[in-house]
Order: C-alpha cells, then structure tokens, then sequence
C-alpha cells in the first residue's frame, strides 16, 4: 500500500513536469533561425522530461496521463522535424555565403590586378603632372601676372591626348626604336605644355604683356598661316623656348610616331614646319 502511494506522488510530480508542453508553449516555441540554439535548448529539456517519463514506465499510469504521455511524443516529433528542417536552411545558407566569399575574393584579386597593371599613362583629355615633364622657364613663368592667367582660362586651349597602349602597340617596331611607352606620353606631355604656354600669350591683351612677352606673342602671330586658321600648333623653336626636351633626331622619330597614331600633321611654308595638333 505504501509503494502505491509512492507511486501515486510519482504519477502527480510528473503530471507538473510535463505541463508545460500544452499546445500554447509549443506556439511560442522558437522558429527565428537566429534562434536556433535556444531550440535545440528546448527540445533538450523535452527529451530530459521524456526520459524521467520513461523511467517511471514500470508504475500504472492513468489512461488521462498516458494520452497526455503520446501527445508529448508527438509535440517531440513535430520538434525534431522542425529542428532539422532549420539545421538544413542552415547548411544551404553557409554554402551560399561560402560560394559569395569565393566570388568576393576572386573580384578582389581581379581589382587588385587592374590596380597593379594600371598604366602610367591612361587616355584623358590632360595629363597629371608626374614630376618628371618638362616645365616652363622659370623667367618666363614668373612674368606672367596671375591677372592674366586668370583671364587666359576664359578659352579653352586643346591638348594632345595620349597614347593608348594599343596604339603603341599598333607603331611599327623600326618606328619605335627604343622609344618606350612612358617616353612617348612624356614627349606628348612636353608637346601640350609648349601649346599651353604658347596660347596662354596669345590670349593676353598687349598691354599687360612686358617687352618679352610683345615680341613672343608677335612671332606667334606671324607664323599664322590660312592653313592654320582654326589650329593649334607649334614649332621646334616653342618647344626649345617652353619645355626642357631636346630638338634632335629622337624628336624627329617620335613626332613621326605620333603622326603615326594621327595626334599631329605637319604644315610646311614659309620655310617653318608647324606642328598642327589633330
């Protein structure tokens, strides 16, 4: 008679350790993947709870708590489907993220190519100073009043653009010679400073010219032909007078490497070769 009752307190201690698993519990059970630990936390304790059931499987349980006994079961069931349903959107998850990880770094080690194989020279309308191209004088840059400058900005002076590394490539190599690629651009640099300092004095009014200046901006003006109406150009002397390059023959083969890649023509009168920018 005492074992029963023993049994009898069992039976009612594991009736309050099950109740929890009424069906509004299992409503607010965890389905946030974010929270998938808390219900693998959850279906831990379900299990525990069925485990202390089983052990109590020797005593007679009311018909009520055996039905109570399989609707946990089931609730278990349905738990354990679901987590394993969360486990594998999981899974497929991290394989997505892992195959974007892969994309990411591939598209880095492509940018990281570009940035390492960029040109020092790319086609632009004017070319960043590097450094290393040839300058004005400096005599003839200080006599220049920052008045006038600012007035020469008012018309647009063209450029010569660079050279594109398949127009380079497209020279003929006895053109070429040992020119290089940078060489060539920085011979295109020296060229638009010659223009810009030459059509900056153009620009200006005489009388905020000194003497030098009058008589550069008159032999400019005299140099002017009906063929260069409308054209930007130069002569060997401008290039002498406005940048540090030396007039020789390497000069010679580079101006034919850039009529060559149609940035230049010649136009010949009067005894003067003018360099007209295409």
């Amino acid at each position: 008679m005492q074992q029963h009752n023993n049994c009898a307190c069992a039976t009612v201690t594991f009736e309050i350790q099950i109740e929890p698993g009424t069906q509004r519990e299992r409503q607010n059970i965890p389905h946030n993947m974010g929270e998938l630990q808390d219900l693998s936390l959850y279906i831990h304790d379900r299990i525990s709870c069925l485990e202390q059931t089983l052990h109590l499987s020797l005593v007679d349980l009311p018909p009520g708590q055996t039905k109570k006994l399989g609707q946990e079961l089931f609730a278990l069931d349905k738990l354990l489907d679901e987590f394993e349903r969360k486990v594998g959107q999981m899974n497929n998850q991290l394989k997505h993220l892992k195959e974007l990880e892969e994309l990411f770094d591939s598209r880095l080690e492509d940018v990281q190519h570009l940035n390492d194989s960029m040109p020092a020279h790319m086609p632009r309308r004017k070319c960043p100073a590097t450094g290393n191209e040839p300058v004005l004088k400096q005599n003839e840059a200080v006599e220049v009043q920052p008045e006038n400058v600012k007035k020469s900005k008012k018309k647009h002076i063209r450029e010569m653009e660079v050279i594109t590394m398949p127009e380079f490539e497209s020279i003929p190599q006895y053109m070429k010679g040992r020119v290089t690629y940078d060489q060539l651009n920085a011979a295109v640099q020296s060229i638009n400073t010659a223009v810009t300092a030459k059509y900056n004095i153009l620009h200006q009014s005489v009388k905020s010219l000194n003497n030098s200046m009058r008589k550069l901006q008159q032999r400019f003006k005299e140099q002017e032909t009906k063929d260069t109406k409308g054209r930007y150009f130069v002569v060997e002397e401008d290039i002498r007078e406005f940048t540090q390059m030396k007039v020789d023959k390497r000069f010679q083969g580079i101006l034919n490497m850039l009529r060559h890649c149609q940035r230049l023509r010649e136009l010949r009168g009067g005894g003067l070769t003018r360099y007209a920018l295409l």
